[in-house]
């Protein structure tokens, strides 16, 4: 059994790239919350997955507002929300909803306009869930080996299924 009080999104999809600016109006948001590593590239690479910088520049153009939220250094985080000319927070100590607030205070935007998107349950999702704010759980595209990723990502693979299975999942494959 899966305690969803905190740790069950919204959504999920594959990769932030299969995000349409349809499926996000359907759920009525204007702004979005998004983390890096593993969402819009390899952690700790400052190199972008293919497609992200033009995803997030179709996202500007449909009058999404963005900003990048992460639990990184700021030397890793501002160059790379630079090349997506992009905001962004950085040490923001996810799942503390704290960090959540400041970005939708700096997009001027609310609870009920705003979606996080990212790739972990035990950062981003409980985090969405602790500010109130929707949320959408991708597949990590990078494996981490750490023990600790290992676990919580098994743990997270039960969540993802369970979004397949119920149809909350989001595919460019399908």
């Amino acid at each position: 059994m899966i305690d969803t009080r905190y740790s069950m999104p919204t959504l999920g999809a594959d990769k932030v790239t299969d995000i349409t600016p349809e499926v996000l109006h359907k759920m009525k948001v204007s702004s979005i919350i998004l983390d890096v590593d593993n969402t819009l590239s390899a952690p700790g690479k400052q190199t972008p997955y293919p497609g992200t910088i033009e995803w997030v520049q179709k996202m500007l153009k449909n009058n999404f507002q963005i900003i990048i939220l992460s639990n990184n250094f700021k030397r890793r985080v501002s160059p790379f929300a630079a090349k997506y000319y992009l905001d962004s927070l950085s040490l923001g100590c996810k799942p503390l909803p704290f960090s959540y607030f400041a970005a939708m205070r700096r997009l001027h935007s609310s609870r009920h306009n705003t979606v996080v998107i990212g790739d972990q349950v035990f950062t981003d999702i409980v985090g969405a869930n602790l500010a109130g704010l929707r949320s959408i759980l991708l597949t990590p595209q990078t494996l981490e080996s750490k023990r600790s990723f290992v676990y919580r990502r098994s743990k997270e693979n039960r969540i993802r299924e369970y979004l397949r299975k119920n149809g909350l999942y989001i595919s460019s494959k399908e």
